[in-house]
């Protein structure tokens, strides 16, 4: 319209970006492990504290924070910590199935009874 062009002006996403969704990620997942009084609820707590941990690795591993080699540290330390929490995740539930069949719940607060 007469003659202006308008361009719309797109920001970048940095790595400051990534590391505030990953400490957002991280934080959730805190106060759910903190306030969640089910087992899978917690679960889902760890979850996202890992997920949260996986970012902001990835994050430092950018690189645009490091010219010393290709960036890949942080993306072999999440690999791994995603393959820890596939391990963490499949032992934890099946010990919640195993509670849950001894017990009808999975209700965090009647686990006392584990105690040795």
């Amino acid at each position: 319209m007469f003659g202006l062009e308008i361009t719309p002006v797109i920001a970048a996403i940095t790595v400051s970006h990534y590391l505030i969704v990953g400490a957002i990620l991280f934080v959730i997942g805190a106060v759910c492990m903190a306030t969640k009084r089910n087992a899978l609820g917690i679960l889902m707590g760890i979850e996202l504290v890992l997920n949260g941990a996986n970012i902001n690795f990835i994050a430092f591993g950018s690189p645009y924070l490091r010219d010393d080699n290709l960036g890949l540290d942080g993306q072999l330390i999440s690999l791994f910590v995603i393959v820890l929490a596939a391990a963490e995740a499949a032992v934890a539930l099946a010990i919640a199935l195993n509670f849950y069949n001894n017990h009808n719940t999975i209700d965090i607060d009647r686990a006392d009874e584990l105690k040795g």
